[in-house]
């Protein structure tokens, strides 16, 4: 399964990463792309929103962490939200879903995503 990274501005401020496929070995430096190149351009809040992800492993967790600390060096931080089935419960698991603010239904579905 193909792994995409999206992102665009959110109303409000922040932007909101929209991932789909599989987040794994392979697929998680695409991800810590994309956080590297909003970090850098000032970027602060990351929403991440994991509606269409249907897998995600250890480096994707450590990806999640990676990048809230990222956001949190510049008084930032980094969120999730729209996860289930395995993701959800990978999230649960870990603690991240705490440790992140995870809400379930906290995705902004008005933002226009673009590559």
């Amino acid at each position: 399964m193909t792994f995409t990274v999206t992102y665009a501005d959110r109303d409000g401020g922040g932007t909101c990463l929209r991932l789909t496929g599989e987040l794994d070995m392979s697929t998680a430096p695409e991800l810590n792309a994309a956080i590297d190149r909003l970090t850098a351009a000032g970027e602060r809040h990351l929403l991440v929103d994991l509606s269409e992800l249907s897998f995600c492993d250890s480096t994707g967790i450590a990806a999640f962490v990676r990048g809230d600390n990222q956001a949190a060096a510049d008084g930032g931080w980094l969120r999730v939200t729209g996860a289930s089935g395995r993701v959800e419960r990978v999230l649960r698991l870990t603690g991240l879903a705490e440790v992140l603010s995870y809400e379930p239904d906290n995705t902004d579905p008005a933002s226009q995503i673009v590559p």
